[in-house]
Parts: structure tokens; sequence; C-alpha cells
């Protein structure tokens, strides 16, 4: 049985080119960045985390909820094979139960904070907004999109965005936890409009403080689709 049965649905994803060297003090043992035209990745998203349900219950209260994390790419060599995967660096959701249990299981860097979101379907377009506040300040996650959904093409940005099928958390410098995450291939919504406003440095500290003058290398919106988290194994 999977560790969690959910929805990740309609998925902001904001994309920036950084510094390696920025990230790799997060990059747990036995894993190492991965890189896509040879240029290293930070993605911020907002999402629907959507009928969850734990070891196959459902949680009361805690079923639905919205999630805004932080995130970069990693791949790690076994069996052959490459084993592509995200590791995050910050995650907030707007309940503490989720915050707990992700912590205190998967030592992940959940966090809780107030959180509001709109999805709204117009005539010609849709709109998604992700807001959370932090230090009496409403940060956002606001796009506008097409209406209708297309594919997410193979060998593109965007496949090597959403084509990551594992995590990585780092315990220590000694020892990482690994879990699968398995969900069909997602479609996508083009944005026409990025209007997020987000507090680079009161969310997520002086180190990442410079991405407020760096545009974004893209924006788009991954539709979603039910996923499983497997259990976590420690390598």
């Amino acid at each position: 049985m999977s560790f969690l049965k959910a929805e990740w649905n309609n998925l902001v994803m904001i994309n920036y080119v950084v510094d390696p060297v920025i990230l790799q003090k997060y990059v747990p043992k036995g894993t190492e960045l991965d890189f896509w035209d040879g240029k290293c990745y930070i993605s911020f998203i907002g999402f629907m985390f959507e009928n969850v349900r734990v070891l196959g219950l459902k949680i009361p209260f805690h079923s639905d909820f919205e999630e805004v994390n932080l995130r970069f790419y990693v791949k790690r060599f076994e069996n052959g094979i490459w084993k592509r995967g995200a590791v995050f660096v910050s995650e907030i959701v707007p309940k503490f139960a989720i915050t707990f249990v992700a912590n205190t299981f998967y030592n992940e860097h959940y966090s809780t904070l107030p959180m509001e979101h709109t999805l709204t379907v117009h005539e010609n377009h849709r709109e998604f907004l992700y807001q959370w506040k932090m230090n009496n300040d409403w940060n956002s996650i606001h796009v506008e999109t097409q209406k209708n959904e297309i594919a997410i093409e193979p060998n593109s940005e965007a496949e090597f965005i959403t084509e990551h099928y594992f995590g990585y958390t780092k315990i220590n410098e000694n020892q990482t936890y690994e879990y699968q995450v398995t969900h069909p291939r997602w479609k996508q919504y083009e944005v026409t409009k990025n209007l997020s406003k987000i507090n680079f440095e009161g969310v997520y500290g002086k180190e990442f403080a410079f991405i407020k003058d760096v545009e974004p290398t893209s924006v788009f919106l991954a539709v979603g689709s039910a996923i499983t988290i497997e259990d976590k194994r420690k390598i």
C-alpha cells in the first residue's frame, strides 16, 4: 500500500536558472545536481493538494489544502539507471498536522502559514491565485493562462521540470531519505500573464533575495493528476 495517495492539481511553476553553488549545501548525499541544457534550475510552485489519504485513510479537515514550495532537481545513479528527483528547500501549507507529519516522518522542511487560493474560469482564459501570509504581508503566485490544455513537449524544459519521479531529503551529511512519486505524464496550460508577488528574502531568507531582480526563465501551469507517494527508504 502506498504511504500517501492524493491529487496534485493546477501546479503553477515559476522557474529560474541559478548558480549551482547556491544549492550545493542542500544536495543530499548519494545524489548530484540535475541540469537541463547545461543549466541549474529552481522552481517556485503553487498547487492544490487534494483528496489526500494516508495509508488509505482520509484525515478529517486535512484532505484538501494549498501548498507552495521551493524545489530544485537532482539525480541518483543506481542499478545502471539514473533516478531523477526533486529536493525541497521549503514547503508551506495551511495545516499544522500536515507540517508535523511531513517533518517528523520524512524529515522535510514544512511550515504552516495562513493560505488562500482562487481558481477562476473566465470566458477566454483561466486565472490561478495562491496566497500565503508571512509577517503580516501576503505573498502570491498568480497567473493567467490559455483556456485549453496542451501537451508538454518531449525534451522540453517543461518536461524536465515535471518529469522527476523521486523525492530526496537530506537527513544529515551522511544519510538521505528517498521516496518514489508516481503520476501519469501531465499536460499544461500556457501562461499568458505572470502577476506573482513574492517577498523572496522575507519568505526564503537572504540566500534567495537576489531572485527579486531576476526574470523567470519560464512560467507554466501543469494540469496535474492523481499521485502516489511511496514509503521512504534510507540511502
